[in-house]
């Protein structure tokens, strides 16, 4: 069936759990692709055992309805048994892009996702993916597959999508006490201070680094905060744009993080 639908094909892949970020995807598809496509998979393959795989936010109809006022018609949900059947048992291996930070915090995860997009990939076959810019690490995961496998897809990396307040949006933020969610847009701002460092002339990483690392607020901790080549997720030392200011905090037992990419 999707073979025969008008090209080019924008594929949207989410977890659910749809919010504004989600739909801003949908808006830049809508705006470049005759045909949309959304995914919605919790996929277990990218949770570690600890992680929050069995409460990971799931709204399936409000979804499908947000998805469908955007002008999404097709939906592809798939059950886990559909995605991954029995003896079910090859895995996509990125590299050395997906060894450092989110990697070295989540072993496995990034396996887990090169495996259901290119499982995605290949069911709908799109012209081009959508993805946002709030998780750089992923887009650098996928972009390095998209070109070792010599996938014809486009990937569209798209502007991060924030509160007032300055904090990215994500489905884990329903997670957050009122004094954590009061905390969080500290991370955004210490990313910003990196970044007005490093637009100042600042080259030195750790300097840098500093700066950023004193806006942190109570009881936000750092998981990590660096400087790195947007491409192959290396840090950068001495800073040289193009780069990519990346930053991750604990608020309790929830971890958000964000980016600011610099050209």
């Amino acid at each position: 069936m999707l073979a025969s639908l008008p090209r080019p094909l924008g594929l949207v892949p989410t977890m659910g759990a749809i919010h504004a970020g989600h739909l801003s995807l949908v808006d830049r598809a809508r705006a470049e692709c005759a045909t949309i496509v959304a995914s919605i998979f919790v996929n277990p393959l990218q949770f570690g055992p600890s992680e929050d795989f069995e409460r990971y936010p799931r709204a399936f109809e409000s979804d499908c309805s947000q998805l469908e006022v955007r002008g999404v018609r097709i939906v592809y949900a798939p059950a886990v048994d559909v995605m991954y059947p029995a003896g079910f048992d090859t895995h996509v291996d990125v590299g050395d892009v997906a060894s450092r930070y989110e990697g070295a915090l989540r072993p496995g995860h990034f396996r887990g996702v090169a495996t259901v997009c290119l499982k995605l990939f290949n069911a709908i076959g799109p012209d081009a993916v959508y993805f946002g810019q709030k998780d750089a690490q992923q887009c650098a995961v996928v972009g390095a597959m998209l070109r070792d496998f010599d996938l014809p897809i486009r990937m569209v990396t798209c502007p991060t999508v924030r509160e007032p307040d300055g904090l990215a949006l994500s489905s884990r933020n329903v997670y957050l006490s009122e004094e954590e969610r009061a905390a969080a847009p500290s991370l955004y701002a210490a990313l910003s201070a990196i970044r007005d460092a490093i637009s100042s002339g600042e080259r030195s990483r750790e300097s840098a680094i500093a700066l950023g690392r004193a806006k942190l607020v109570a009881p936000a901790k750092e998981a990590y905060l660096d400087i790195v080549d947007p491409t192959t997720f290396a840090p950068r030392d001495p800073v040289v744009p193009p780069c990519t200011v990346i930053g991750s905090v604990w608020l309790g037992t929830t971890r958000i993080l964000d980016n600011i990419p610099i050209a």
